[in-house]
């Protein structure tokens, strides 16, 4: 049997059409059809306008955000096979990850700058996005999204930053934390409730380690999800071209 007949076979079964309810097709019926039944592709627009792939329209910022993101995901799940959260043993487990584990140094630098890269992406495509008035009508909640993304992104890469337990991590965090409890009215209680206690110790490196590897992710992807749907509802991306929506 030729591969082509293989494949025409498997496309045809009662297990593929299970899955792939609107078939397969070259028309735009069938194509429209392929991306609404999906559940991953569903946020996506059906179709695109030329211009809107052009890279001077949004230098892909936005794509290179979330690829950052996806890197971050696969090797923070790789990280945690090595990591405890706790004290003394979260700093003994990077020394290991430095001079022990295999490929664990650019594994940990690969997180590292990813997650430098993505706070700077997400500036400049916020920066982007502004300069060239997407934010408005009728754009402006996912405008406000993106803001709740931005927060997101910066919050995760703050409490990524004391899971090291090292001395740079230890007192960055011991300022910022000091700096929080200077808001008026909530700022202590919020630091509270961030660092279990009045100081960093074991408490805040189990919080911040919850945070940053459950909490704040999954609020990310809900929000990154809206944020892909209310692309497709506004219309696609704004190229800046007059339209009717």
């Amino acid at each position: 049997m030729k591969l082509s007949e293989a494949v025409v076979g498997v496309r045809n079964s009662r297990v593929w059409r299970s899955v792939f309810r609107a078939g397969t097709g070259d028309t735009n019926l069938h194509r429209s059809l392929a991306v609404q039944q999906n559940v991953f592709m569903h946020l996506a627009s059906v179709k695109v306008r030329r211009r809107a792939l052009d890279f001077g329209v949004t230098w892909y910022l936005g794509t290179l955000s979330l690829g950052c993101f996806l890197i971050l995901v696969v090797t923070g799940i790789l990280l945690m096979l090595y990591y405890h959260p706790s004290v003394p043993q979260g700093y003994a487990d990077m020394k290991d990850l430095q001079f022990v584990v295999s490929a664990g140094v650019f594994l940990r630098n690969l997180h590292r700058w990813s997650a430098h890269a993505m706070v700077l992406l997400v500036f400049a495509h916020m920066f982007k996005v502004f300069y060239r008035g997407a934010y408005r009508p009728p754009r402006e909640f996912n405008w406000v999204v993106g803001v709740v993304l931005l927060m997101l992104t910066l919050f995760l890469s703050y409490t990524g930053y004391l899971l090291p337990w090292d001395q740079l991590a230890f007192w960055a965090i011991t300022v910022g934390s000091n700096i929080m409890s200077a808001v008026p009215l909530m700022g202590a209680k919020t630091r509270f409730l961030i660092l279990g206690g009045n100081t960093v110790n074991a408490n805040a490196l189990l919080r911040f380690y919850v945070l940053h590897c459950v909490i704040l992710p999954l609020i990310a992807v809900v929000f990154l999800a809206v944020h892909f749907w209310r692309i497709r509802k506004d219309g696609g991306l704004h190229t800046g071209e007059k339209t009717h929506e």
